[in-house]
């Protein structure tokens, strides 16, 4: 098989898989859509990995391996090559020639899964931070070498920002999801500042007396990602038109969301809440009508 073929197998994984990027993604002209396909593609193995089902010393030795495919200095990225039977590393070998594609961002993503993996838990905000910069700010540079900017020094920790932002939100969305598969994020600051844990009762639900506590936390790190969204916005205008659209219709899905969270944070707190396919699309499209008025 070849490149056209590697990009094809990228797309068909961010439409089955990327249910909230692949609405921006399509704002895109094909060459910077195929190229970011490949990147979101290696991404979606590598939280894969983390999320499997294996022993902690199989997913970690799978970490390592995955992070071992990246090298740059031999030959772009070993087992990438043209002829290779890996297709995602064929497409992300081609995207890497084309665009500049920062992958040293791949390996703070996998460090960041890798603390997914061990159980790592955050006592301040200043640590779940840099673990959002590890896991989804670094797709944020990625994306950005995808995109190009005007002032790319500029760019970058705008883009890392709105990772930020993302991340933070997927975290509120997954509370109770995380904690049943073991994983707490909220910091430890925070819960004992709100005066709750994420306990559970025999039903799976959390156990909070009162349960406005964390309802209340839940509001109060939401207005975090609401600042992180504010200065990761600020990247548009460094942006190209259908790059602007890509990433206004990318971060308006994830803002719509965190405004459902913040409506109704207990109802977030006991079910995984998802915008409809029709509202994303329809963020998608103002995304494009207001990016083409702005210019």
């Amino acid at each position: 098989m070849g490149v056209p073929e590697a990009y094809r197998h990228c797309e068909q994984i961010m439409r089955r898989q990327a249910r909230n990027f692949s609405y921006g993604m399509r704002l895109l002209p094909a060459p910077k859509r195929r190229a970011l396909s490949a990147v979101y593609a290696f991404a979606r193995r590598i939280d894969d990995i983390a999320d499997g089902d294996a022993t902690t010393g199989e997913r970690l030795a799978r970490l390592t391996a995955a992070r071992d495919t990246l090298d740059p200095p031999a030959s772009g990225m070993a087992g990438g090559v043209p002829g290779s039977h890996d297709l995602v590393l064929m497409a992300l070998h081609d995207a890497t020639l084309r665009y500049r594609l920062p992958l040293g961002a791949f390996a703070e993503l996998i460090d960041g899964c890798a603390a997914d993996v061990r159980g790592t838990t955050y006592a301040t905000f200043d640590d779940l931070v840099a673990y959002c910069r590890c896991v989804a700010g670094s797709v944020g540079r990625l994306s950005l070498g995808v995109f190009g900017a005007d002032d790319p020094d500029a760019a970058r920790p705008l883009a890392d920002a709105l990772g930020v932002a993302l991340q933070i939100t997927n975290i509120l969305r997954d509370v109770r999801e995380d904690r049943l598969a073991g994983r707490v994020y909220l910091p430890a600051a925070d819960l004992e500042r709100f005066g709750c844990t994420l306990e559970l009762d025999p039903s799976g639900r959390f156990f909070v007396d009162p349960p406005e506590r964390l309802a209340e936390l839940v509001r109060f790190e939401a207005g975090r990602a609401r600042d992180w969204f504010a200065t990761g916005m600020c990247l548009l205008p460094l942006l190209d038109a259908r790059s602007a659209a890509c990433t206004t219709a990318m971060a308006g899905i994830y803002r719509s969301l965190l405004e459902r969270i913040t409506a109704d944070p207990t109802g977030a707190l006991a079910t995984r809440l998802s915008l409809p396919a029709w509202e994303k699309a329809m963020i998608a499209a103002r995304a494009l009508t207001l990016t083409r008025a702005a210019r």
